[in-house]
């Protein structure tokens, strides 16, 4: 007994030095990691923010007292170490502090934008993307309903933050230069990475038609705007669209005019192979969102949540009812916390908000997995603020290039492994008492994860979702002793060790 408390007191001195010469790589890759929504803090708790990060670890929600006010329309940027840059509700940008930045007010001119000062109530009507080769200037993509008949939108806005501006704090440099005149569609605006790896498509759709526009974003700014008519009629609606994580697949759902899912080529900016599949209910809200993996597709809609499997011969065929509402409210009635919007997390879970500004979220704890062994668990979060449907409106800023493409032509994480920057891998708490959370790089593909103990032998296996950034481990807190962690996706890996201390979790 004495050898082996020598020992153990040994090992975690040596495991301390260690802790100490890698600290500085604790945390997650930033951009997509902090979450904001609820109300602006005028009254007490329950109203007020909701901050979901993801950055430190094991997901972290606070509340916060804030001026800024989210309600559908949320987009949100942080820099690589996870601090907010800034975030806006379509009717103003606001700064890291919360109050407007220097000249973001009056977003979105028209009678809407007036009715909803305090944020706009569109489903992705905000997009945040990082202007190519620009490190401190983002473009802001919005629109607005300028038709309150039709509820379409006239008019696609494209404003500028540079962020050495004020100090730091970020200044709007070009604001409501109108890049687009048409009936379009309200919201409903996302983007995938162009497969040179640096630029991106920005994607929105003629109202009452079947038309998309295209936007090309380079280093030079909106470089293409291109048009491609594909796929069934979409009327002035509501819903949700989204590209699958490695972009190779669109999504478009609005529970009145049903699912499609068409295949993107991320070179030459075109769809093909679209999909038009009818589901059977007519419900007033909609979400969409693909698994980690690509594979599984999510579509929520009001009572019901649907899976489906995009690489089966018959999309269609494949639908699995994953959950139908199970009556609960939140806090009390009328407020149902149904299926609304979706959105794919860092932690590589999709949560999906509620219809009503509820004080929970569902949770698809395992959407790699077909079928039922989704693990969806309804109102799995709880919050400390009504969260009024504001999950934020993130592209994969991490994708890269289309390997070996003929766009791929910029040497964007090319070449050989042994050429790329070496991976990271943290734990965090380090030391714990058996439950700890992994922070690494996303990768596109799936990961492999192997924890060994101090003789080499296999105590745990486990697999990553491809571009999740944080992973929660727990081991029985009688495993006192230091481990091995390795992460590997295909041949390239990463190491590092944690201790686990006895007293529990």
């Amino acid at each position: 007994m004495q050898r082996r408390t020598n020992f153990f007191l040994l090992a975690r001195a040596a495991f301390l030095f260690g802790v100490l010469i890698t600290s500085c790589s604790l945390h997650a890759q930033g951009l997509n990691n902090l979450w904001m929504g609820g109300v602006e803090g005028e009254n007490p708790q329950p109203f007020g923010g909701t901050d979901l990060d993801f950055f430190t670890g094991e997901l972290v929600v606070s509340y916060i007292n804030r001026d800024i006010d989210f309600s559908r329309t949320c987009a949100t940027i942080t820099d690589s170490n996870g601090n907010l840059l800034f975030s806006t509700n379509g009717a103003y940008i606001a700064n890291a502090a919360g109050d407007t930045m220097l000249n973001g007010a009056c977003l979105n001119p028209g009678p809407y934008s007036t009715q909803y000062p305090n944020g706009l109530h569109i489903t992705q009507a905000a997009l945040i993307i990082p202007l190519p080769e620009h490190q401190n200037k983002y473009y802001v993509l919005h629109n607005t309903i300028d038709s309150l008949q039709n509820l379409s939108s006239f008019r696609l806005y494209l404003s500028v933050v540079d962020m050495d501006m004020d100090g730091g704090m970020g200044g709007v440099v070009s604001k409501n230069e109108i890049i687009l005149s048409d009936t379009l569609i309200m919201g409903k605006l996302t983007a995938v990475r162009h497969a040179n790896g640096r630029d991106w498509w920005a994607i929105c759709h003629r109202g009452n038609s079947s038309l998309y526009y295209k936007l090309l974003i380079t280093p030079e700014g909106i470089s293409g705007l291109s048009t491609q008519d594909i796929g069934v009629l979409r009327p002035f609606e509501a819903g949700q669209v989204c590209f699958s994580p490695d972009g190779s697949r669109f999504a478009y759902y609005w529970s009145e005019s049903d699912l499609d899912v068409l295949q993107f080529d991320r070179c030459s900016g075109e769809f093909f192979n679209p999909v038009h599949i009818p589901i059977a209910d007519d419900e007033a809200v909609a979400g969409v969102a693909f698994s980690p993996n690509s594979q599984l597709l999510y579509v929520s809609s009001y009572l019901d949540a649907y899976q489906f499997d995009i690489s089966a011969d018959d999309i269609a065929s494949s639908m699995v009812h994953i959950a139908e509402w199970d009556t609960f409210y939140s806090p009390f009635p009328p407020f149902a916390t149904v299926f609304d919007m979706a959105q794919l997390a860092p932690d590589g879970k999709i949560y999906i908000s509620t219809a009503n500004g509820t004080k929970h979220l569902h949770v698809i704890n395992d959407p790699d997995v077909p079928g039922l062994g989704c693990n969806l668990v309804q109102h799995q979060l709880e919050l400390p603020s009504y969260f009024a449907n504001s999950l934020p409106n993130h592209p994969n800023y991490h994708l890269g290039p289309v390997d070996g493409s003929i766009c791929d032509s910029l040497g964007i994480n090319v070449g050989l492994p042994e050429r790329r920057p070496p991976l990271t891998l943290a734990a965090y708490p380090n030391p714990s008492h058996g439950v700890f959370t992994l922070s690494y790089e996303p990768q596109p593909v799936a990961g492999d994860l192997q924890v060994r103990d101090i003789s080499g032998r296999l105590v745990l296996q486990e697999t990553i979702p491809a571009w999740s950034q944080v992973h929660k481990v727990a081991m029985e807190a009688s495993a006192t002793g230091l481990y091995q962690c390795e992460l590997r996706w295909g041949i390239r890996s990463a190491q590092t060790r944690v201790l686990i201390e006895g007293g529990g979790p």
